[in-house]
C-alpha cells in the first residue's frame, strides 16, 4: 500500500463522484419520463380495444367478408417496423429487440422501417433495404406519425410490394421487465374457435361492412403501431431508470473501496515517516 499514490487514488474518488452525480440524474429523469409514459400506455389501451373488437365484430359476424387484408398468399417479402431508442445507457432495451427482429429477418427477403436512430444505425450498418429513414427520432414521434407509417405499409401491401407486415417492439411488463416481441399487423386473421356459430350482429354498418372494414384497417394499424410506441417508449425509461440505479451503487462501492485504500496509503505513508524519524533519532 505504501508505493500507492494518495494523489492518484483522491482524484479516481473524484472522478467516480462525478459519475456517480451523472447517474443518479439520469435515474431522476427516467423516474420521471416512466411515470408520463406509463400514462400514455393505460391511455393508448383502450382505443385499440375498441378498434380490435370492432374488427373482429365485422369478421365473425359475417364470414363471406372478403377483403385482401384477410387474404393469405405466399410470403416472398415481409416489412419489419422496428421500434428502438434514440440513445443507450439502457441497458439492453435496444440490443434486445434489434436482436430478435434481425435473427426472425435471416434467411427472408424483407425490407425494414426503423424508428429510433439505434435501430436505423443497426440496420443501415448490415446494409438491409429501407423502406423509410424519416423516423429516425423515436421520441418526437406522434400518434399522426404511426397513422402516416400504417397507411404507408398499409397501402405497399394492397399493391403488392409486401405481402406481410410485422412490427418487434419492447413489451412493457413492470419496472423490473421488458420483453422484446414481435407481431403480425398483416394479414389479419379469422377467429376460428369459438365464433363458428356466430351469426350476425346487432351492429348495422354503413354503407356496408366491407367497406368500414377496408376504411378501418389503417386506422386500426396506426393504432397498433401507436400502442406498440407506447409500450417501447415506456420499457426505454424502466430500462434505463434500473441501468443508471446499478450504475449509482457500482459507483457507491467503487467509492467505498477507493475510500478503503486511500485511508490505507496514508496510515502506510504516515507510519513510514515515523519509522524514518525514530530511526534518524
Amino acid at each position: 500500500m505504501a508505493g500507492i499514490s494518495t494523489k492518484e487514488i483522491k482524484n479516481r474518488i473524484r472522478s467516480m463522484e462525478s459519475t456517480k452525480q451523472i447517474t443518479k440524474a439520469m435515474e431522476m429523469v427516467a423516474s420521471s419520463k416512466l411515470r408520463k409514459a406509463q400514462a400514455q400506455v393505460l391511455n393508448s389501451r383502450p382505443y385499440f380495444e375498441i378498434l380490435y373488437s370492432t374488427i373482429n365484430d365485422i369478421v365473425d359476424s359475417n364470414r363471406e367478408v372478403s377483403s385482401p387484408y384477410l387474404i393469405q398468399r405466399p410470403v416472398k417479402k415481409t416489412a419489419y417496423v422496428v421500434i428502438a431508442g434514440d440513445r443507450g445507457l439502457a441497458g439492453g432495451y435496444n440490443s434486445n429487440v434489434l436482436k430478435l427482429a434481425y435473427a426472425e429477418m435471416e434467411g427472408k427477403e424483407v425490407t425494414v422501417l426503423p424508428i429510433g436512430k439505434k435501430a436505423l444505425d443497426f440496420y443501415k450498418a448490415r446494409k438491409l433495404p429501407l423502406l423509410s429513414e424519416q423516423y429516425r427520432e423515436a421520441e418526437d414521434l406522434s400518434v399522426g406519425d404511426c397513422f402516416t407509417i400504417a397507411k404507408q405499409v398499409s397501402r405497399a401491401y394492397l399493391d403488392g410490394q409486401i405481402d406481410e407486415i410485422r412490427v418487434a417492439y419492447t413489451n412493457f411488463v413492470s419496472v423490473l421487465s421488458q420483453t422484446p416481441a414481435t407481431l403480425r399487423l398483416l394479414p389479419l386473421l379469422r377467429q376460428t374457435t369459438g365464433r363458428e356459430g356466430k351469426v350476425s350482429s346487432d351492429i348495422l354498418y354503413e354503407p356496408d361492412c366491407v367497406e368500414v372494414f377496408d376504411a378501418i384497417i389503417p386506422e386500426y394499424l396506426g393504432g397498433v403501431l401507436y400502442g406498440a410506441l407506447c409500450e417501447s417508449r415506456a420499457a426505454e425509461q424502466a430500462a434505463r431508470r434500473t441501468a443508471m440505479d446499478s450504475a449509482t451503487q457500482n459507483a457507491d462501492e467503487m467509492i467505498q473501496d477507493l475510500s478503503l485504500k486511500f485511508n490505507r496509503a496514508r496510515q502506510a505513508a504516515i507510519t513510514q515517516e515515523i519509522t524514518e524519524i525514530v530511526a534518524g533519532a
